[in-house]
């Protein structure tokens, strides 16, 4: 990694919010839309984010779920990149052991040379899916071990986007190409740069893991509230300098939708929560919409599933929003809020980044 690789990581705060802010998208797929649908949308976000300062936009690798199209982040990253000209681009994440460390090595190689010095590589180590499908990802059922190898995938991804393996190595001859390889070959011109990587995490294990070896840590507070403090204590303390970092840098995801009014984010985060009832008991869908929420019955099993759901969603107005936001950075001590706004229609989560940007003084298209 070059001798700036934390300005890449640590982002500037703009306006009058407390950390920078960026953008989780998970490419949410409506009932009566379409997928391609749903892109356009993230397009349109992205390049919003982008105008109004939010520091990096990531996507998330999901499995088998109709209401989620962001099955190939680094396709979706591809797209986005061809849409921007500044935004931070990355995975939040790229599940590692669903694949072959030299196929993410390759691919993010290639969104390096497309997006030069713009692109994050977020690694998770569970499977974004349900056993069934990530055995058929992995072409195996061993789906334990894929997780507990996750410390010797990284350490050979790493290898791979360094070009570094050492003498004698099986692969040592082996080039994630583009890479820095083609640098370092008879009349290279390429940049050695590489993106660099972060551990994603919703427990201790990768919280431990990123401090051990110095690296960024993004945590899922969106899905894991209850771990987000511990996770966050656990590697600060584990943390050792590092090419990469000299100190502990933390972001967090956060499930915030600002709307016109406060009625209406209620509406909202109530379909998004009826989309995970039907998730959590193994019917996965499109998101429902708000009408369709309204109208469900919810056994009371489910009626206190989306009462807990929902108290980890900061939603209302912009202010009540943004005060919210202000809230759980105290509480945290977070360095950077990457927001993902689930609601059923694209214009939604469009508007609820342009409120939060607003309420937060951030800066403005010429």
């Amino acid at each position: 990694m070059p001798a700036d690789a934390a300005e890449e990581i640590r982002g500037t705060a703009h306006g009058t919010a407390p950390v920078p802010l960026s953008v989780l998208d998970l490419v949410t797929v409506g009932a009566g839309r379409t997928a391609t649908d749903a892109l356009r949308t993230s397009v349109d976000i992205a390049r919003l984010a982008e105008a109004r300062g939010f520091h990096r936009y990531w996507v998330a690798e999901h499995h088998s779920m109709p209401g989620v199209a962001s099955s190939s982040p680094a396709v979706i990253l591809a797209h986005l990149a061809a849409h921007t000209d500044r935004i931070r681009l990355g995975s939040g994440g790229v599940m590692l052991p669903n694949h072959a460390p030299l196929v993410i090595a390759e691919q993010f190689g290639t969104l390096e040379a497309m997006a030069p010095g713009r692109v994050d590589l977020g690694l998770g180590r569970a499977p974004g899916t349900d056993g069934a499908t990530a055995a058929a990802l992995r072409r195996t059922d061993r789906l334990n071990e894929g997780a507990d190898d996750f410390p010797q995938q990284l350490a050979e991804l790493i290898r791979f986007l360094d070009d570094d393996f050492p003498d004698g190595h099986p692969y040592g001859r082996i080039h994630a190409v583009p890479g820095p390889v083609q640098a370092t070959s008879p009349g290279g011109v390429q940049s050695a740069h590489r993106p660099p990587v972060w551990l994603l995490g919703s427990s201790g294990f990768s919280a431990r893991l990123a401090g051990t070896l110095g690296l960024p840590f993004a945590f899922a507070h969106h899905f894991s509230a209850q771990n987000t403090i511990p996770a966050l204590d656990l590697y600060r303390e584990s943390f050792r300098p590092s090419a990469v970092l000299d100190a502990p840098y933390a972001l967090i995801g956060v499930a915030a939708l600002a709307t016109d009014d406060e009625k209406e984010a209620r509406r909202q985060v109530l379909a998004a929560a009826l989309n995970m009832v039907r998730l959590r008991t193994g019917r996965p869908g499109l998101v429902p919409t708000p009408e369709e929420a309204e109208a469900y019955d919810f056994s009371p099993m489910e009626q206190e599933f989306v009462q807990s759901w929902n108290s980890n969603v900061i939603h209302g107005t912009a202010d009540e929003v943004r005060a919210g936001l202000d809230d759980l950075h105290k509480r945290t001590g977070a360095d950077e809020l990457m927001l993902t706004a689930n609601a059923h229609g694209g214009d939604v989560r469009l508007r609820s980044y342009e409120l939060i940007a607003d309420a937060y003084g951030l800066p403005t298209p010429a």
